[in-house]
């Protein structure tokens, strides 16, 4: 496939001048099976040289004012400021990065965890979570949120792409998790047949989003489960490809990329 074959999702909010983003999918990229095709996900069994022309390919496809900074995920809450002073280096581990002024893009890899982008309204300062189930749980919103020093409502965030709940089914331990601090979060889970529950991720973060004080809340309704054609899912397949949510501020606002792909069905 070619450059021109590769989509992205961009996401619907009302993002101030300046502020870009987007959603990979799979397809547009040179891996092979099971990484078919657009793998941004380093040290998963993918060849090496498919995964840098896969990021080379997206940079190119989107105008990158910079390489991103790929963190090595843990499914922690641990938030890296790009561009501070201690974080030259261009993996650090974190699940959340955030990025104040031009230059710096914020990278979030997934296959079934959702990716929460945040915005300040003003385009100061973004920021990109990695809202696993774990992550939800353990505060990885609430930490982002934190190190983005903006009130709530001057924030907006955005939910890309994730496992739905018609096919996330979790245990009583991940039912416990939310339910320990929040029994709200009980509306976020459905008793299945087998003794487990069906888990909503996105009812989750909006819960936690709200409880913030964030109103501007976008994105939702996909399934990376169900959809094999356009999105990797870990649970779906196990061995398997990543795909990006990026955010940056873009030096150059006056000069706005056309990638929208319109995803019918989708909120």
């Amino acid at each position: 496939m070619s450059v021109v074959d590769l989509q992205i999702i961009t996401p619907e909010w009302p993002a101030p001048p300046g502020v870009r983003a987007a959603f990979t999918l799979r397809t547009g990229g040179v891996s092979v099976a099971p990484y078919d095709s657009l793998n941004v996900g380093a040290r998963i069994g993918d060849s090496p040289e498919a995964v840098a022309e896969n990021r080379r390919r997206v940079r190119e496809k989107l105008r990158l004012p910079a390489e991103p900074v790929w963190l090595e995920q843990v499914h922690g809450v641990g938030v890296v400021e790009l561009g501070a002073a201690g974080t030259g280096d261009r993996s650090p581990t974190g699940d959340a990065s955030v990025a104040r002024g031009a230059g710096q893009v914020c990278a979030i890899r997934v296959a079934d965890c959702m990716p929460v982008l945040f915005a300040a309204r003003d385009g100061s300062v973004v920021g990109a979570a990695h809202a696993g189930w774990r992550g939800l749980a353990g505060g990885v919103l609430e930490a982002t949120m934190g190190r983005l020093g903006v009130p709530a409502t001057e924030l907006m965030a955005w939910m890309g792409p994730a496992i739905g709940p018609k096919h996330f089914e979790v245990g009583e331990d991940v039912r416990a998790a939310f339910m320990s601090t929040d029994a709200g979060a009980a509306a976020a889970f459905a008793a299945n047949e087998r003794g487990r529950w069906q888990c909503d991720l996105y009812a989750l973060a909006r819960r936690r989003l709200r409880a913030l004080g964030v109103s501007g809340i976008y994105g939702g309704g996909w399934c990376t489960f169900a959809e094999a054609g356009r999105f990797f899912s870990y649970r779906r397949d196990g061995q398997c490809g990543r795909m990006v949510a990026l955010i940056w501020i873009d030096p150059t606002p006056a000069e706005p990329i056309d990638t929208r792909v319109k995803m019918s069905g989708f909120a």
